[in-house]
């Protein structure tokens, strides 16, 4: 890991232990959660019929630097929806990002799409307050994780069909999140570790998937030339976030990803 990563993984860990969370309470309003969900509908909408953005909010990150001070989480969410997209992704990391849980909530009841939480999990108690905070979706980084913790996550989000979107860089981390069973694997066309972005890692690592796998290409992608490019190395969904949030028109940028030009 690089410094950056390093240090979030670091809060992250500090946060877990500090926070006073009543386990019992969690699991209860997760599986109140699960009563209302709808099994699996990130997977299921990353599959339907042309191309499947996954357009997304974040107030910063470390590369980028302020992307949206305080987003407002619902006319964003309602403007991706007016654009065509496939599902939202909110990025829930606190201090690094900026972001929070409570935005899970806001913008399922505004888009009425399905959302994946995107943070850095590391201990099963995390997937639990996603679960209770209404994500139909988690975000697993294969750079954190052994091929043990990635299926006991997976499974764990299975008890409330919850889908786990395991993201990947490289080879290894693909191996990794093959060999514990990964149904959706997201790679990221971003070296966390140089911020670098090229959309060949992408196509690259898609021809060592397996065939049933469902693939989502992450990062670097701006336009439908780019979406394009990744639909024909195999690619089911587009996961895209900081080219959209710095638009205007947001539900314009969205439709130009989805639709083809005339």
């Amino acid at each position: 890991m690089n410094d950056v990563l390093e240090q979030i993984v670091a809060r992250t860990r500090q946060r877990l232990a500090g926070a006073a969370v009543d386990v019992e309470d969690v699991r209860l309003a997760a599986r109140e959660q699960a009563r209302r969900r709808t099994p699996h509908a990130f997977s299921s909408a990353l599959r339907a019929n042309g191309v499947n953005v996954i357009a997304e909010i974040k107030s910063a990150s470390p590369s980028a630097g302020s992307i949206v001070p305080d987003p407002k989480v619902e006319e964003i969410a309602a403007e991706y929806a007016r654009g065509g997209a496939a599902a939202i992704s909110i990025v829930t990391e606190p201090e690094f990002f900026l972001g929070s849980r409570e935005w899970i909530a806001r913008a399922k009841e505004s888009a009425n799409l399905p959302v994946v939480m995107k943070d850095f999990i590391v201990e099963p108690s995390q997937l639990l307050t996603a679960a209770a905070a209404g994500a139909d979706a988690v975000l697993l980084l294969a750079s954190l994780l052994s091929s043990k913790q990635i299926a006991r996550f997976i499974e764990l989000l299975d008890e409330f069909a919850i889908d786990a979107l395991v993201e990947v860089h490289d080879e290894a981390q693909l191996d990794r999140a093959i060999e514990a069973g990964s149904r959706l694997i997201g790679v990221n066309n971003r070296d966390l570790r140089t911020f670098n972005v090229d959309l060949a890692t992408a196509e690259k690592l898609a021809k060592r998937m397996p065939a049933d796998v469902t693939r989502v290409a992450e990062s670097g992608i701006r336009n439908r030339q780019d979406v394009d490019r990744l639909r024909n190395a195999g690619f089911h969904a587009f996961l895209v976030g900081e080219s959209l949030l710095r638009q205007n028109d947001r539900a314009a940028a969205v439709r130009s990803l989805v639709r083809r030009d005339e």
